[in-house]
């Protein structure tokens, strides 16, 4: 199965010319969605393909029904994979800007989904690579296309119907991302209303990262993720945030503890409040 986690910097220079390794840079800024892709242009890992958040990691969002990110469609996603080279032999890193893997935990999420394993996230990101100093490149790259195919894991995904039920029931484990402030309905920028559902529990993303933004040792998440998870196993643990992109951050870092993999809530806080039936609450 190769990496199917995180990968280190020094781990993954060695395939950056071997065909079956497939590199992706998935930088991008919510409040300028086209400086990711410009930066890209300047300087990325030598050989990279770019992946944009809006326009090939997610769906077009239905305002007052979906989140800000809703999921791409499966065969829409299948020819974005295809057209970045990836098909089912290859060995894919995703990588972010510097700390932390936001936009590239959510590729490794996605092709999880479609039931590619062979997928991991550049521990440290960009940053790392940088201060080893290895290989750059810019401009964009040609790719070969490939055909990927999807098998998708329907078990991964929890909606907003799922999460209404589960959040009362005690043998399940409701985890926020997001940062605390923004749990308990404090100094909200992003989305209209403040809060969170009702039964979560904060465990913000930020607190799986060491100060230089690579992910904690696994055992040490494996202990975070216990105390948080409330000692339920990843298969009754779901991970939400704003918009369901670092809501798949905490998918890979629970998984990374050796703890599987934990559902996701694609829609997340920025779906859960289009319908005010749905309660919230602060703390």
């Amino acid at each position: 199965m190769g990496f199917a986690t995180l990968i280190s910097a020094q781990e993954a220079v060695p395939h950056l010319d071997d065909e079956r390794w497939v590199f992706v840079d998935c930088r991008f800024t919510l409040s300028d969605p086209d400086r990711g892709q410009a930066e890209y242009r300047e300087w990325h890992i030598a050989g990279a393909a770019y992946a944009h958040l809006d326009r090939d990691l997610s769906g077009p969002p239905t305002p007052g029904v979906t989140g800000r990110h809703p999921l791409p469609a499966i065969d829409a996603l299948a020819a974005t994979l295809g057209r970045l080279g990836i098909d089912g032999s290859r060995q894919v890193v995703a990588y972010d800007a510097s700390t932390g893997a936001m936009v590239a935990a959510r590729l490794w999420w996605l092709l999880k989904w479609l039931g590619h394993d062979a997928v991991a996230v550049l521990d440290g990101g960009l940053s790392a690579w940088k201060t080893a100093g290895l290989p750059c490149g810019k401009g964009e790259p040609a790719r070969v296309a490939r055909t990927f195919r999807a098998a998708v894991r329907p078990e991964m995904v929890v909606d907003a119907g799922a999460v209404m039920a589960l959040r009362q029931d005690a043998s399940w484990t409701l985890l926020d991302v997001r940062s605390r402030e923004r749990f308990q309905g404090k100094n909200e920028t992003i989305d209209p209303v403040a809060g969170h559902i009702p039964g979560a529990r904060s465990a913000p993303y930020a607190e799986s990262l060491l100060a230089d933004g690579r992910f904690r040792d696994s055992s040490e998440l494996a202990g975070l993720f216990e105390i948080a998870a409330r000692g339920r196993d990843a298969a009754h643990t779901v991970f939400y945030c704003g918009s369901g992109v670092t809501a798949a951050h905490g998918v890979l870092a629970n998984a990374h503890a050796g703890r599987g993999m934990a559902r996701l809530y694609p829609g997340s806080w920025s779906e859960w409040i289009t319908d005010p039936r749905r309660p919230i609450a602060t703390e």
